[in-house]
């Protein structure tokens, strides 16, 4: 019997959900990529190294392989971070709708700083729940305002790769909030 971290099957069908959703993700992307050309789409290949990274380590600490809670919260936290900055802030990607670009910057910053703030805490354990889930929430609105906003341009060959860009992150911080919030409890329960 393989020796996993969580026992109850809500909490093993939430990692598998976003292992499986962003491995689908990340090779429909990874075959944007090859399809369109890396001058095109080299941003996006950036950013799924930190996707990758991020299900790999989701993977060994599910499988209790290698890495420590605190690993694993850090880890996590830098790669989604740095997707948020480099997608979101530094090179974010142009929008028709100026409203809408106001607010996805703003709730990007806000969500560094909620990542920060998070892992910056010294008993990270005592976040609650809906502080957890309110990361994973700000990056679902980011990503429907971005999917919005692309729905109402032209479409062309690359619209359908952008719009699989842009659900990857919320699916895996999905998932890294649903093992945060489920080791929380244990941490709690043990106290």
């Amino acid at each position: 019997m393989l020796n996993v971290r969580f026992k109850k099957a809500s909490e093993i069908v939430d990692v598998a959900i976003t292992g499986i959703g962003g491995l689908v993700s990340v090779a429909t992307m990874i075959y944007g990529v090859l399809h369109l050309g890396l001058s095109e789409t080299w941003p996006e290949l950036v950013l799924n190294v930190f996707y990758v990274a991020c299900l790999v380590m989701m993977g060994m600490y599910f499988f209790k392989y290698r890495i420590t809670t605190m690993q694993f919260n850090y880890w996590c936290s830098v790669c989604v971070g740095a997707t948020i900055l480099l997608r979101d802030i530094l090179f974010a990607p142009p929008l028709s709708i100026y409203w809408i670009k106001l607010v996805c910057h703003t709730l990007s910053v806000l969500l560094l700083l909620m990542l920060t703030y998070f892992y910056a805490r010294k008993e990270w354990q005592t976040y609650s729940k809906r502080n957890l889930w309110m990361i994973c929430i700000i990056d679902m609105v980011i990503a429907a305002l971005y999917h919005y906003d692309i729905v109402h341009e032209p479409v062309n060959e690359y619209t359908e790769y952008l719009l699989t860009e842009i659900w990857i992150r919320p699916t895996i911080t999905y998932g890294l909030v649903a093992c945060f919030v489920s080791e929380a409890k244990q941490a709690r329960g043990t106290k």
